[in-house]
């Protein structure tokens, strides 16, 4: 499957770009957004690196943590997550729930159950973020911005871990719950409707479908952007081997940044053989995907021109930067 038509598969509706640090993951995730939108799909890039630099490819600050339209740019949007915003949003949306005097009797032996951080919160603030999405059609297609390898596998893993942590949390709200309900009853208590239930349990709900539709490769794919170096594919493989392991569909790879050649330049010519060595490995090592080449710009990507050139690209549409 071809860069080209996983950007333009109508059913399409999730891509994650993601790699080590520093390979041009956002650069691409900001390149396939803008030809998705500019293809007619409603489309939201955002950001689930702690260390965001979606702003920088647009030239637009993308920073507030909420959605905004990208200038000059029909039908596109982006959005920069801000974990600690969103944290606070899921912990009020438990707090604020209409919990009766048994919560609250609870909370006096256990603390706010409401207040518990799930496992690896900045991870479950963004994974939080891709499950509003599963459900809303206000956009066709939405393009993640992943964090670097490490950060992305904790995300990845999260439907499992978060399904497990919700779990726990309903089993012990509903004892909890039960055991105050009797009390009540006894000293003639009225019963009082604990929505904050209800609000766990859709989420776990939400979870399991978010872990359906992202193993479906019809509706999603993981585009893996490295570089040709050593390091690199040594990470490579261990991202592959996780999004096997959790049935995350992959099917292209983008190898960034790859120095042209010449002949005048001694430096030049010694990171370009390093780099052909890697990539002749990549093309062994991967060569049940497809794989884009990408070579190193002279100037920084930044703004439409740079996405664009990018783009063309990643299309197949254009042979050197």
């Amino acid at each position: 499957m071809t860069l080209a038509d996983i950007v333009y598969k109508d059913s399409l509706r999730f891509i994650l770009s993601g790699g080590k640090g520093g390979v041009g993951k956002t650069s691409c995730a900001a390149a396939m957004a803008l030809l998705s939108a500019r293809h007619g799909y409603r489309t939201l890039v955002l950001s689930t690196d702690p260390a965001h630099s979606l702003s920088d490819s647009f030239d637009q600050n993308l920073s507030g943590g909420d959605i905004v339209p990208i200038q000059g740019v029909d039908r596109l949007s982006g959005l920069e997550i801000q974990t600690e915003k969103a944290m606070k949003e899921f912990q009020q949306s438990l707090g604020d729930s209409k919990a009766g005097p048994e919560m609250e009797a609870a909370s006096m032996l256990l603390g706010d159950v409401g207040g518990m951080a799930p496992p690896g919160s900045d991870e479950a603030m963004a994974f939080g973020k891709m499950l509003e999405f599963i459900e809303d059609s206000s956009y066709d297609r939405i393009i993640f911005d992943t964090a670097p390898t490490g950060h992305t596998l904790k995300l990845l893993e999260l439907p499992e871990l978060l399904d497990s942590w919700l779990g726990k949390l309903l089993t012990m709200r509903q004892r909890l719950s039960s055991m105050m309900s009797g009390l009540k009853t006894m000293f003639g208590g009225t019963q009082q409707e604990d929505t904050s239930w209800e609000t766990l349990k859709k989420t776990k709900e939400k979870i399991r479908a978010a872990r359906i539709e992202l193993s479906d490769p019809d509706t999603t794919q993981f585009v893996v952007v490295l570089i040709s170096e050593a390091m690199a594919v040594f990470e490579t493989q261990r991202l592959l081997a996780s999004l096997n392991k959790w049935h995350i569909p992959v099917s292209h790879l983008v190898v960034n940044q790859l120095v042209p050649e010449n002949v005048d330049c001694v430096f030049c010519s010694r990171r370009r053989e390093m780099q052909l060595v890697n990539l002749a490995d990549i093309r062994d090592l991967y060569s049940d995907l497809d794989i884009t080449e990408v070579p190193l710009f002279d100037t920084e990507i930044r703004g439409m021109d740079g996405l664009t050139r990018l783009g063309d690209i990643l299309l197949g549409n254009q042979e050197e930067a």
